[in-house]
């Protein structure tokens, strides 16, 4: 596997990273009160942890973090934010859904990188390790999945049950 392609595909999930915190982190401010709040913080102390795992993976493999990246991530995120703004001015379950959506779909790329870096046989943590973070992933986006269909149910009208806001 080439170093060079090693660095900018673990950047590249680093920086996905970052926007999804800032993407919980916004969520949670706008959750304030509700009961997703307490779902979604535990829901960003997990990615961080996640986080962690990736930036110790590459310190051992002696990649830097491109700020470069970073930056372009957060800066990416509060773009999503004026957008989810802009799309639900009242702040309702269309920004939750679209957010959610959002997660989701980060959260399936983390799914897939674990997989990918065991399937590389990527030297750091053992395959099992690999493994749960895999199944760890996969854990967090089915519990978006659930928010994210109680939002779906609001937003667009397709149900009378009551969002989990």
């Amino acid at each position: 596997m080439s170093k060079q392609h090693l660095e900018t595909y673990l950047n590249d999930h680093l920086a996905g990273s970052v926007t999804a915190l800032e993407l919980l982190e916004y969520l949670e401010k706008e959750q304030g009160g509700r009961i997703l709040e307490h779902s979604l913080a535990a829901l960003r102390a997990e990615i961080a942890e996640d986080r962690k795992h990736l930036e110790a993976l590459m310190k051992q493999s002696g990649i830097s973090t491109s700020l470069v990246r970073k930056a372009v991530a957060w800066l990416a995120e509060k773009g999503a934010e004026i957008k989810l703004r802009a799309n639900d001015p009242d702040r309702g379950a269309l920004l939750l859904l679209e957010a959610l959506d959002a997660l989701s779909i980060g959260i399936e790329g983390k799914r897939l990188l674990w997989k990918a870096l065991a399937a590389a046989g990527l030297p750091g943590p053992p395959a099992t390790a690999y493994t749960a973070l895999e199944h760890r992933a996969q854990d967090q986006r089915g519990r978006v999945e659930t928010m994210r269909l109680h939002a779906a149910r609001t937003a667009l009208g397709a149900g009378s049950g009551p969002a989990l806001q």
